[in-house]
């Protein structure tokens, strides 16, 4: 895997750095890259089903809010608690993007981050989420200096807590009934991995 950081001389993001990627990271398979404009219309047409938008406990998007939230995406670097960070996943070879993958910046205090992800699917069952996921923690603990990142998963969503678990990430909680969307309660759980046990995984 192929990461290029560059740093910001500010100061900022409290205890972690704040560096802003050379983007794009590579992996094996994935270019991870800054969204653009032309990327509207494909993320319109998976955050657009319901199906898609189920786990995320929000409404689908219209294509003008799909346009709407490109610039917002184009900014990535982390300043302040609740800042997000997301990153296009687009396969080598193809034009396309497959989905996103986020930080969100919990605590600057300590040091924590939430990773989220959304596919089209026809990318779901080829491995994408995992390995961008991979790179997203390396990003995260590496550059970022993270302490903890965790992710929160609907427990009904058991792709998901598979990618969770193969990532090294530990079941820290199961929430029962703790919102509410759609007409229907959900429970999440939680996992998350600290920077000791991403240190100290299996190679």
């Amino acid at each position: 895997m192929v990461v290029r950081l560059r740093r910001d001389t500010a100061a900022g993001c409290g205890g972690c750095r704040r560096m802003t990627p050379d983007l794009p990271i590579e992996t094996e398979r994935l270019i991870l890259r800054a969204f653009t404009t032309a990327d509207a219309e494909r993320y319109f047409s998976y955050r657009s089903l319901p199906e898609t938008v189920r786990y995320l406990y929000r409404d689908p998007l219209t294509l003008a809010e799909s346009i709407e939230r490109m610039p917002q995406y184009a900014r990535l670097e982390f300043e302040k608690d609740a800042d997000i960070f997301t990153l296009a996943i687009q396969p080598k070879g193809e034009t396309e993007l497959a989905g996103e993958i986020l930080f969100k910046l919990e605590s600057t205090r300590a040091r924590q981050g939430e990773i989220g992800y959304s596919l089209h699917p026809d990318a779901i069952g080829r491995g994408y989420v995992t390995e961008a996921a991979e790179a997203m923690l390396r990003l995260g603990f590496e550059h970022f200096d993270f302490h903890r990142i965790f992710a929160r998963i609907d427990a009904e969503n058991a792709r998901s807590a598979r990618v969770a678990e193969r990532l090294g990430m530990r079941r820290e909680a199961h929430l029962i009934e703790n919102d509410f969307f759609g007409g229907r309660w959900g429970s999440e759980y939680v996992y998350a991995i600290l920077a000791s046990e991403w240190r100290g995984r299996p190679a």
